[in-house]
């Protein structure tokens, strides 16, 4: 039943498995979940700036799709939290799956050379996703996909601490700032999960504006969108350090890092 808060909207009555603790159509008739959705940009936009440079750069390919699958993340996430129907929330679910699949091939064969390919780990992760996929789609339990999502994460985290504890000491900085975002981000989601009923007390005594402060899910794709977007920027350095292809850290605007590689050619 949905909550008290809760208004009717364009998109009818939710269908998804979940409803998450943000008032439905409160700041807009057209929008179920105002915040929750326009926080998804900066899963969208980064990345696809990512990916053009990419190509312009001659990257090698497994990284467009990484950039790429960060942004389908966050376009499925928009329409999921705009519409809160089921169809949509598998937009949102499937696709993290299937980009965190590709961080993990990324990252895993960033020590090999420019032409080889990790055919046996590749089928695993399609195995994986494709077990995942069928699974959710028969057993619409959220709880399944978290934890097979959390298994993902848990062996980026593992390298990434391999490869700064025993490879490239130096990048510690990034790598351990993209995760330690990324957890924030986690701990603020878990925080709106468990606290749902006081942080909508407390919006209802703020300006709309300020009460938006206190969207935790919304914080949770600001901080998990720039995690992983510096976890790609990571796993390309790292990569572009073992290709001897100089590696440099450039700042659009001043404030958005891009990784810019040299002497590269793109597979």
């Amino acid at each position: 039943m949905a909550p008290a808060l809760d208004r009717p909207g364009y998109w009818g009555p939710p269908t998804s498995t979940l409803d998450w603790c943000e008032e439905n159509y409160a700041v807009s008739l057209y929008i179920a979940e105002f915040w929750n959705t326009v926080s998804n940009l900066i899963m969208i936009l980064p990345p696809l700036y990512g990916a053009v440079h990419t190509v312009k750069d001659g990257l090698e390919t497994r990284y467009l799709f990484a950039y790429l699958g960060l942004a389908a993340v966050g376009m499925g996430s928009w329409w999921f939290h705009m519409t809160l129907q089921y169809e949509m929330q598998l937009l949102d679910e499937l696709p993290m799956i299937y980009s965190c699949s590709v961080f993990v091939y990324c990252l895993y064969e960033c020590f090999k050379n420019r032409n080889s390919y990790n055919y046996v780990l590749l089928v695993l992760l399609g195995l994986f996703s494709l077990i995942v996929t069928l699974v959710y789609l028969k057993w619409k339990e959220p709880v399944f996909h978290q934890v097979m999502y959390g298994i993902l994460v848990s062996f980026l985290v593992l390298r990434s601490v391999y490869i700064v504890s025993w490879v490239y000491p130096w990048l510690r900085g990034l790598a351990y700032t993209s995760l330690g975002v990324f957890l924030l981000g986690f701990i603020l989601w878990n925080v709106d999960n468990i606290f749902c009923d006081t942080w909508r007390s407390v919006r209802q005594k703020m300006p709309p504006v300020v009460g938006a402060v206190t969207q935790f899910h919304a914080w949770w794709h600001i901080l998990t969108g720039l995690g992983s977007y510096l976890h790609i920027l990571f796993s390309l350095y790292t990569r572009a350090l073992f290709l001897k292809c100089r590696p440099k850290v450039k700042f659009t605007f001043g404030i958005w890092p891009v990784i810019m590689v040299e002497s590269s050619k793109r597979r």
